[in-house]
């Protein structure tokens, strides 16, 4: 889940390469160093926490560089410490490396080189890279970067340089995004694990993958196959509408991202609704009618946020479109041995397109023969690039680590999507239009819940002295009690347990008392009288009660402690308003308890390794 920037141009390098990774920081946070030639030498600075610290590293050391590479790092192999952060070196220093992945036999490579003598400084996997290539080098840096690679288990992208290849970055992947670029004139190359960080100097793009090498100098590059061979790779054109990322006048970025949502929600629509044919259509869609009629099962692939919006996928299809559907996080998929065949489409969603378990797992059921499509939110991103098909959220760049908009937009398409489907297998001219007309109530529905913000901020402060929360719902309601269970752990650093109601008798009720308020998500019109029935069994054992809950549900009153009414809607489509609520909470209560709310301890934005 690190980020790798390398820049050879004209430019400042150091300037470049810090700008570079202050767009890769959503990625790793823990630490962070910059290394380049300067007179013939391998010059370097890192340091422990954040960016910022790494610049005021610098400016005090009067650090110079011809070019560089830089890295942001979310720690795997050793605590993040100055010691621990990249680059990392060869045994002579002469040679500095950057690693986004995991090698998994480091451990018994760097017993061979420890029995050859070979010190090392670090905790790291990523040293065992720099010194293996130390060990091979013979004056050809790319030979060496060759020949220490099928040694490597495991998933990896890197950049060197070496003291006597000045003005040159080698770099290398296998199962983790690199892409390279250039600038129109050739005047400049940068290497970056997001291709985005590129914008706007340069908008000519190719990606690495299994095991390609490339030589990168000023405004050329070099690509060759594992064995050593020049191969052509396709230049992409990044969209070069770049725009800074700003706060806007917010306090954070998470606060900004969720009054987003009801224009994002708005744009996952836009161009899709046609109301002339009662159809919905997708832009760039490469599933023909008849397959998309002829599919009898749905697997949905997703972790962390998007698994919880994949299983409220599942009752799309199966409630709207009567097809068979599962959800599975996608880290156990990838393990299992599921009986998928030619009529089961495999959906895989990721915000970043790059989630690595995900990806992973998407890539095994290609291997199967399932057809792919994705729903991201990331162009050029991996995802976009293998899956047969992708679906875009549009919901535009998502800066914090704790994802809010991205969830909203990704639950609008599965609708869509669902209901493309079951327009295709028969449904109405008239109930589509009917569903318009609910996905159209959408985004005034999200406003007036953001409208009662500071409502739920008061609300907020007085839970915010609990350590431990009990998140319930019954339908619609459990995956969404899930995912904001899953902003308050995220951003609070409280526990927060998410379960579907009726489960409470089954174990979970050990642990209601006064000190545990339950938090109860109620809009799901079908399970109502349940849900109430739950509530009452929680206020028998004296826990503070709080209802996110459908106006007009006056049997909730006298039961629940504090009530935030929601305005009322279908089942279906229930999840927006109250995940925007249950965002709020979360949000707030961790401004009050002081947290690090856009860049929460041990997270990153993209989960890029296993």
């Amino acid at each position: 889940m690190c980020g790798i920037f390398g820049y050879v141009g004209k430019k400042d390098p150091i300037k470049i390469c810090i700008g570079g990774l202050k767009q890769l920081e959503y990625r790793g946070y823990d630490s962070a160093g910059i290394a380049g030639l300067y007179e013939g030498q391998i010059k370097s600075c890192k340091e422990a926490g954040k960016i910022a610290s790494l610049e005021k590293k610098i400016l005090s050391e009067g650090l110079k560089l011809d070019f560089a590479i830089g890295h942001t790092r979310w720690a795997t192999h050793g605590k993040p410490t100055d010691q621990n952060a990249h680059p990392h070196f060869d045994e002579k220093s002469s040679l500095a490396l950057v690693h986004n992945g995991i090698i998994e036999n480091f451990s018994q490579l760097r017993d061979q080189l420890k029995s050859k003598n070979v010190r090392f400084t670090s905790e790291t996997d990523t040293e065992v890279i720099a010194q293996l290539i130390g060990q091979f080098y013979r004056g050809d840096l790319l030979d060496a970067v060759q020949k220490t690679l099928p040694l490597l288990q495991g998933s990896f992208a890197i950049a060197i340089i070496h003291s006597n290849h000045p003005g040159q970055i080698v770099a290398a992947a296998r199962e983790s995004p690199l892409s390279i670029g250039y600038d129109d004139q050739h005047t400049e190359s940068i290497v970056s694990s997001d291709p985005n960080a590129f914008l706007p100097s340069t908008s000519n793009v190719m990606f690495l993958r299994g095991d390609e090498i490339a030589q990168v100098e000023a405004g050329k590059i070099s690509i060759f196959n594992s064995t050593l061979k020049p191969i052509e790779k396709k230049i992409e054109k990044l969209e070069s509408n770049y725009q800074a990322p700003s706060k806007e006048g917010f306090e954070h970025f998470l606060i900004k991202e969720i009054y987003e949502q009801s224009s994002t929600i708005q744009k996952a629509l836009l161009g899709r609704l046609n109301d002339e044919s009662a159809c919905i259509e997708f832009e760039n869609f490469h599933f023909s009618d008849e397959y998309l009629k002829s599919i009898r099962n749905i697997w949905l692939l997703g972790c962390g946020t998007s698994s919880h919006a994949g299983w409220i996928g599942t009752m799309f299809f199966e409630d709207l479109s009567r097809v068979n559907a599962s959800v599975e996080i996608a880290s156990e998929a990838r393990y299992r041995n599921p009986l998928l065949a030619s009529d089961t489409l495999v959906i895989a969603i990721s915000q970043s397109g790059e989630t690595a378990d995900t990806i992973a797992a998407m890539r095994e059921a290609k291997r199967r023969g399932c057809s792919i499509l994705g729903i991201c939110n990331v162009v050029n991103s991996t995802l976009s690039r293998e899956a047969d098909s992708t679906i875009f959220l549009k919901a535009g760049p998502e800066m914090s680590v704790c994802s809010t908009k991205a969830f909203s937009s990704q639950v609008a398409v599965l609708a869509l999507f669902a209901l493309h489907i079951a327009r295709l297998k028969g449904l109405s001219d008239g109930e589509m239009r009917k569903y318009f007309a609910h996905f159209r109530k959408i985004s005034g529905s999200i406003q007036q819940v953001l409208e009662k913000s500071s409502l739920l901020q008061t609300i907020a402060k007085k839970y915010a002295k609990y350590n431990d929360f009990f998140f319930m719902g019954r339908r619609y309601m459990v995956p969404t009690c899930l995912e904001a269970a899953l902003k308050l752990k995220e951003i609070s650093y409280v526990n927060a347990n998410g379960y579907p109601a009726g489960e409470l008798k089954h174990g979970p009720i050990a642990l209601i008392c006064p000190n545990f308020p339950v938090v109860a998500f109620c809009s799901n019109d079908q399970t109502l009288d349940k849900i109430v029935s739950n509530l009452m069994e929680v206020k028998a054992r004296g826990a503070p009660i709080l209802a996110f809950a459908p106006e007009g549900l006056h049997s909730i009153i006298e039961i629940a402690d504090d009530i935030f009414w929601l305005p009322e809607s279908i089942d279906p489509f229930a999840p927006f308003a109250s995940i925007v609520a249950g965002q709020l909470f979360a949000y707030y209560i961790a401004k009050d308890r002081g947290c690090d709310i856009d860049q929460p301890r041990n997270l990153a934005k993209s989960v890029t390794v296993e």
